[in-house]
């Protein structure tokens, strides 16, 4: 076997891809149904970032801050009770489900071909060449790079390590900590404050920057700020100093001071291309060492590298990663012909409590293209049937031709919501048309009407005529 620099390799395979969470399993199973031989290279085999420590063990703590939440609230519908917490049983449930879904991951991994499979971390010695950590090297016609991403922790940080943890580590824990710090107001930041305080759990959220969620509108922003307030102090706009405590770590701000258990530092997850090795690999990088790549294809340039998932740092979400795995793949086994895909409508969610989303475009705020409507859901008839008040969506249309380009919101079941404007956005349908299809009552969609007959009016699209059954309910 011999490469295009004239040496020998002791693999080899028409697709190798680096990484065996969602987006290179993906890819390799894409590449493999395009006919290509493939070999799928990773170093532990251990199951993807979703199962291990992301999208299910957090939905498995927040669910249960979400049933602590409900039992205090109960009083509310005439129902006495109290919670009594059992972090220890808290964690045994989120440990047990999360290996669940772990080995569903492991078992479909096991199902592989023996010869599939590399167990080995890889470099590139040049573009079509990859040396492994176990002494062999592999020949490839193509290269995906899907090694995902990790939780950054600042050097800053270093100081108080021993009481720092991040989603990697948090649902390692056996019991629940007496009293957490969160730095980062994100996604993860926020979900994981929310949940820990409705656990019991004494939190407090730090942020220099002055978002939630990472919602791009300012108005849902603050408005999921103020309820999250309601919960747990949130900090935004400050800085704190992290210094050294008995017992754990001191945080001090704007003239402030408060020990905490633990620190959980959620600042982002910085790509996993450390060790690749990736000035060999014939493809341009940017000043942070991160290749340039089509979105449409997934290819760096020119080469034939592709990358794919939270490597590329593109759209670090689950449903992303898998598709893209799967274009990476298929082009890469296609190589040098490529297909350029149609993306995803952008969706991104966040599951705090209310749920807030950002679908399509969220334009500009002073974008005289685009025409803006809002609902409330602070007294918003199903919400409040269910004591779940609180709440706005923004609604965004274009003016020339009044279909929609995309929604903000932060509301009840807001993911649900979320996936009615998917579904519109990939339709190209406007406010009217949504306005034509039943809203059935009651129920949170039907708090949309409003906002969308704005629309119609602002971007000069008829309202569809009331029916019958709209003017019995008086909606």
């Amino acid at each position: 076997m011999t490469d295009r620099l004239g040496g020998t390799a002791d693999l080899s395979c028409d697709v190798a891809i680096i990484g065996a969470g969602t987006a290179g399993l993906a890819a390799q199973r894409s590449a493999s149904a395009a006919g290509a031989s493939t070999l799928l290279i990773d170093p532990a085999f251990g199951g993807t970032t979703c199962a291990n420590t992301g999208c299910m063990p957090s939905k498995l703590l927040i669910s249960a801050g979400d049933a602590a939440h409900g039992v205090r609230e109960a009083d509310t519908f005439g129902i006495r009770a109290t919670p009594e917490v059992d972090g220890r049983a808290v964690m045994a449930r989120v440990h047990r489900l999360r290996d669940r879904f772990v080995k569903g991951v492991t078992d479909s991994i096991a199902e592989l071909p023996d010869a599939v499979k590399i167990t080995a971390r890889a470099r590139f010695a040049a573009p079509d060449r990859l040396v492994l950590d176990d002494g062999r090297s592999v020949m490839a016609g193509a290269v995906v790079i899907a090694t995902g991403s990790s939780p950054a922790i600042p050097r800053a940080f270093d100081a108080v390590s021993d009481a720092v943890l991040t989603n990697a580590y948090l649902f390692e824990l056996d019991d629940l900590p007496r009293s957490v710090a969160v730095i980062g107001a994100g996604p993860i930041g926020v979900e994981l404050a929310q949940a820990l305080a409705r656990l019991g759990v004494e939190v407090a959220v730090f942020d220099k920057g002055d978002r939630v969620a990472g919602l791009q509108d300012a108005e849902v922003s603050q408005t999921l700020a103020k309820l999250l307030a309601k919960e747990l102090p949130l900090h935004l706009g400050t800085e704190p100093e992290v210094a050294r405590a008995e017992g754990g770590v001191r945080l001090s701000w704007d003239g402030q001071s408060k020990s905490f258990e633990r620190l959980l530092l959620a600042v982002g997850r910085p790509p996993n291309l450390d060790g690749l090795d990736l000035g060999k690999a014939g493809i341009a990088l940017d000043e942070h060492g991160t290749p340039g790549f089509d979105p449409e294809t997934l290819r760096c340039g020119t080469s034939r590298v592709f990358i794919a998932g939270d490597a590329n740092q593109d759209r670090p979400l689950l449903h992303e990663a898998s598709h893209e795995g799967r274009i990476a793949g298929q082009n890469a086994a296609t190589c040098p012909e490529v297909a350029r895909f149609s993306r995803h409508v952008p969706f991104v969610l966040t599951f705090t409590r209310p749920e807030a989303a950002e679908v399509g475009h969220i334009p500009d705020p002073d974008d005289p293209d685009i025409a803006v409507a809002s609902a409330p859901y602070d007294d918003q008839g199903k919400a409040r049937v269910e004591h779940r008040l609180g709440g706005l969506c923004r609604i965004y249309a274009r003016r020339s031709d009044g279909r929609l380009t995309g929604a903000s919101l932060c509301a009840p079941d807001a993911g649900h919501l979320a996936h009615f404007f998917a579904l519109a956005l990939e339709a190209g349908m406007g406010a009217n048309d949504l306005l034509s299809v039943p809203f059935y009552h009651p129920t949170l969609e039907e708090g949309l009407k409003p906002a969308l007959r704005a629309l119609c009016k602002a971007t000069g699209r008829k309202v569809p005529a009331l029916r019958e059954d709209d003017a019995l309910r008086g909606l």
